[in-house]
């Protein structure tokens, strides 16, 4: 084995989770297929990042998976967004709506500063330290 390819994510609806990773994280689309059941195979991944890695966005099926939306983590952080330029990627988000959890921090471990996705989940935009 070598390496992770996708984690899903679980998502109330496609074209909404798209436009948030797309437009407020500035993620690209990698692919989007219709599997002609009424579901998508939507995966997206940062820009630059490297090919066969992304998050699948996968729209809830049941009572059971729409409960875990936005709690797919319970609570904690359980996505780390990597960046080269975090004073630049924060400011950017910030405009285009992502809601901040806290101010950055610059930790031993880098610049750091937790954010919620559309749906709560959390994350860490992480710029790692030299």
């Amino acid at each position: 084995m070598s390496r992770i390819a996708l984690v899903t994510l679980v998502v109330r609806d496609y074209d909404e989770a798209l436009a948030f990773y797309r437009d407020a994280l500035g993620f690209e689309l990698v692919e989007d297929t219709d599997r002609g059941d009424g579901t998508r195979w939507v995966v997206v991944r940062p820009r630059g990042a490297a090919p066969g890695t992304g998050l699948l966005l996968a729209r809830a099926k049941d009572g059971a998976q729409a409960a875990a939306v936005g709690a797919q983590t319970g609570g904690r952080v359980g996505f780390f967004l990597h960046t080269e330029d975090f004073a630049a990627d924060h400011r950017r988000m910030r405009a285009a709506g992502v809601r901040f959890l806290e101010e950055p921090r610059h930790e031993p471990y880098g610049s750091v500063a937790v954010f919620e996705d559309l749906y709560g989940n959390r994350w860490d935009l992480l710029q790692p330290a030299a």
